[in-house]
Order: structure tokens, then sequence, then C-alpha cells
């Protein structure tokens, strides 16, 4: 059985941070990666590299110009065949203004692996859906 979320559930289950995975067109065509992120104010947070894949396939080089890019978060019990899937679409906001940067960088989010990645990337929702997947001989729970 297929549940269909509201924001409000979305941002609830996703509040948390963890690992989600950014999806977009890369010069080698589509592209999904693993990150670890934060929600900050209502906005997806992570950090990478700078001059990285990432940090370059989602620069424009217009001003004000950004990539849309998609942002999945989910969980999934296999044993018990249930889960649910948060997708984000909007766009990917690179920070380089320093004041944004000091603010972002009291969210306390982590790369995952390590090491020199002090570039963050902001996605900032245009749109959020999400779905829980259950057992239909499962009661639905709040």
């Amino acid at each position: 059985m297929t549940e269909q979320l509201d924001e409000t559930e979305c941002l609830r289950l996703i509040s948390a941070g963890g690992v989600g995975r950014i999806a977009y067109s890369g010069r080698y065509g589509p592209a999904v990666l693993p990150v670890n992120y934060t929600l900050f104010e209502g906005s997806i947070v992570f950090r990478t590299a700078p001059g990285s894949p990432m940090d370059e396939d989602l620069r424009t080089g217009i001003s004000d110009a950004e990539y849309q890019v998609a942002f999945e978060i989910d969980e999934i019990d296999m044993a018990a065949r249930e889960g649910w899937s948060v997708l984000i679409q909007g766009s990917a906001h690179h920070v380089d203004d320093e004041a944004e940067r000091a603010s972002l960088s009291r969210a306390g989010v982590e790369p995952w692996p390590g090491g020199e990645r002090e570039l963050f990337l902001r996605v900032v929702p245009s749109r959020i859906t999400g779905r829980r997947i259950r057992r239909a001989d499962r009661p639905a729970s709040g």
C-alpha cells in the first residue's frame, strides 16, 4: 500500500539529517551521488570540495542562474518491506557569500568522506513530495 505524504510530514521525516542522494545532469550524463546533509532553514545543505566534479558540474557560469537538481532521502526496512521516500526538487545554490557561509557553518553538516570539503551547497526546494510504502495487511500509524 502506498500513501502520499504531505510537505509537513516529508520535512518531519528528513529533519534529523543523515545521508541523501543528489541527482543532476553532469558533463558525462546523469549523476546520483550520496552526501551527508542537514535540513537548515528550509533548505538541504551539504558540503563538497571546491573544484570537485560536482562543484564544476553545478556551476552555470551565468550570474544568478542555478542548476535544477533532485535530492532524495529515504528509509527502507527490507525485512518488513516498508519504508518512505522524500524527493526534493529545486535549485543548487553555491554558497560563496561569507555571511551565508558563516550561517551555514552553524548547521553542523560534515562531509561523508571527510577531508577538505569546504564548499557549502544549498538545495532550495521548489517542490517537496514523498510517499510511504507499507504492507497492505499492516494498519496505518501516525
